[in-house]
């Protein structure tokens, strides 16, 4: 079947669009609710939040459900499904939490976990959409465009929703949250339909059906699937472990105030959508230049996000004649041309193997990606609260922390290496008879 093309892939990011949109009016708009107009504890939407990414535990065992069906569409939809109730779900407990705090609980509780259900079924099933119907030089570029459509969802809905929201009431969260995750599904439906073809996966009947079990243990005992679980959970980690922490460092070490810590985050983030483009327009522009490769950017994005972390070090010792703001849009930067990068890679390993695993292959590292970004944010704030304990200096906690992420970034850029060396000499061994020139490309470095 022909590859899609570019059209395809922005009709699957659009599905990313829509997950987006869900998520952000949780994560954001009904956490807000909680705090503010409800006046509960902080520690409340957090455990809620947290919940939802405790799920993504359970994704190679939804992998392994599209494996076995040996259909991805019916996945994608029924995750996108399941992620629309829950965030009208959120939205009926925030309400309820009003009258009755036992029954809010209870409500915003299962909503919580159709969140985390829904984002990992349908993502991980996307994922291993693109990575079957996307030729290998469009991977990086096509891993930037469903990213970014999703920061997309995440801004538009923010938009439009906080429009629709004044004056504030309970009737209009309602509204405003059945009609995103109405539109946010049929959006999707349409999008995927269609896309995924015939004959694109295995024939589920071509392949012994066997446990779960044994089927994450056979991926597991492949060097480069566990050797990649373990790069972009340790990778993820460094990546998120800032999250807590930059902008009161930022507040601490140069006095900014809370407005101008805030439009320090949107520099970050602007870094962030930079380097993802950057990815996409050199390895589509430069597809046959080794500075295009996804081994390349991954290498490369850990060591320039270790030396920025080591600018943040530096920069609270210096204090304030140190360039600190260009500092944080190269972390951004950094850290995005990574991302992109490990997405791209992601997409090309996961068809490394049994091909009868693709799903539950995903679903691993979906995981590690899932359990990294829920714990990275909490691990960056305690390891900073902990320095401060011992080192009594507030600044000097925070640099010890930072050179602790850069330390993981050094480690993840081996990693990295070593899985696109491993992928080689696997295909090497599965391809004998292949010529040596074919067999210089890395799985991380096509």
């Amino acid at each position: 079947m022909k590859p899609l093309g570019w059209l395809g892939i922005l009709r699957l990011g659009l599905v990313q669009t829509g997950l987006g949109a869900i998520v952000v009016l949780t994560t954001s708009t009904i956490n807000r609710v909680m705090v503010v107009e409800l006046a509960l504890p902080a520690m409340l939407p957090g455990l809620l939040v947290g919940l939802h990414y405790a799920v993504q535990v359970l994704r190679p065992r939804w992998g392994h459900g599209a494996d076995v069906g040996g259909r991805l569409t019916p996945w994608i939809c029924g995750g996108m499904a399941t992620l629309a109730l829950g965030g009208f779900g959120a939205a009926i407990g925030a309400a309820l939490l009003a009258q009755s705090v036992v029954l809010g609980l209870i409500v915003s509780t299962l909503a919580f976990l159709l969140i985390g259900i829904g984002v990992g079924a349908s993502g991980t099933s996307l994922l291993v959409l693109l990575s079957k119907r996307v030729e290998d030089r469009r991977r990086p570029a096509a891993a930037t465009i469903v990213w970014v459509m999703m920061i997309m969802g995440f801004i538009v809905t923010a938009a439009t929703a906080g429009h629709f929201l004044d004056p504030f009431s309970f009737p209009r969260l309602l509204a405003v949250s059945g009609t995103v995750s109405a539109l946010a599904f049929l959006i999707s439906l349409l999008a995927v339909w269609g896309v995924e073809g015939e004959g694109v996966l295995h024939k589920a009947e071509d392949e012994p059906r066997i446990p779960f079990r044994e089927a994450i243990r056979e991926v597991w005992g492949e060097p480069h699937s566990r050797l990649f679980a373990i790069f972009i959970f340790l990778s993820m980690v460094a990546y998120s472990a800032q999250d807590l922490i930059l902008e009161p460092f930022a507040g601490v070490v140069f006095g900014l105030t809370p407005g101008e810590t805030t439009k320090l985050a949107g520099l970050q983030h602007g870094g962030v959508l930079a380097g993802m483009v950057l990815v996409a327009l050199v390895s589509t522009l430069f597809s046959r230049h080794k500075a295009a490769t996804t081994r390349f950017w991954t290498v490369g994005g850990c060591l320039a996000s270790a030396l920025a972390l080591a600018g943040l070090v530096a920069s609270a010792i210096v204090g304030m004649g140190f360039p600190f703001r260009p500092n944080v849009f190269l972390l951004g930067l950094a850290n995005g041309a990574f991302a992109a990068a490990a997405i791209g890679a992601m997409m090309r390993l996961v068809n490394e193997g049994n091909p009868a695993r693709a799903g539950i292959r995903m679903g691993l590292w979906g995981a590690a990606q899932g359990i990294a970004f829920g714990a990275g944010g909490l691990i960056g704030a305690v390891a900073a609260d902990i320095a401060r304990y011992f080192i009594t200096s507030q600044v000097a906690a925070y640099a010890v922390v930072f050179a602790a992420e850069g330390v993981l970034f050094l480690v993840s850029a081996v990693l990295a290496d070593r899985v696109a060396r491993q992928s080689r000499l696997a295909r090497g061994l599965a391809e004998p008879s292949r010529k040596a020139p074919e067999m210089s490309g890395l799985a991380l470095g096509r």
